[in-house]
C-alpha cells in the first residue's frame, strides 16, 4: 500500500523538491559569495524556519547589529501570512482547537 501511494505521490512531489533544490543552492551560493563557510547556510536552515528570511539574513549578518530593524524586517516579511491565513477562513471553518473550546465552555467544562 506504501509503495502504490509513494508512486501515485512522485510525479507531484518531485517538480516541489527540485524547486527547493535549486532555492537551497542559490542560497548555498549566496552565502559562500560573501564569505560565510559551508556551516553557515546549514545551520541557519535548521534554525529558521522561514525561506526569504534566509537570504533576508545575509544582510542582516553583514550589517551593523541593529535589533529593532532585524525584528521589524522579519515582522515585515513574515507578515504575508497573515494574509494567506485569512484567505483560508471559510475553507476552514468549524475546524480546529477554537470550536473545541467553545463545545467545552458551552457543556460547562472549563
Amino acid at each position: 500500500m506504501k509503495k502504490k501511494a509513494f508512486r501515485a505521490a512522485l510525479p507531484y512531489t518531485l517538480p516541489i523538491c527540485v524547486g527547493f533544490l535549486l532555492i537551497g543552492a542559490s542560497y548555498g551560493l549566496l552565502m559562500r559569495s560573501k564569505g560565510f563557510s559551508v556551516w553557515y547556510p546549514m545551520a541557519m536552515s535548521a534554525l529558521i524556519y522561514a525561506g526569504s528570511m534566509e537570504f533576508v539574513t545575509v544582510n542582516l549578518l553583514l550589517s551593523a547589529f541593529r535589533p529593532l530593524y532585524a525584528f521589524l524586517l522579519t515582522l515585515m516579511v513574515n507578515a504575508r501570512h497573515l494574509f494567506y491565513g485569512i484567505s483560508m477562513l471559510q475553507k476552514y471553518e468549524g475546524l480546529g482547537w477554537h470550536d473545541s473550546l467553545q463545545d467545552a465552555a458551552g457543556s460547562g467544562c472549563t
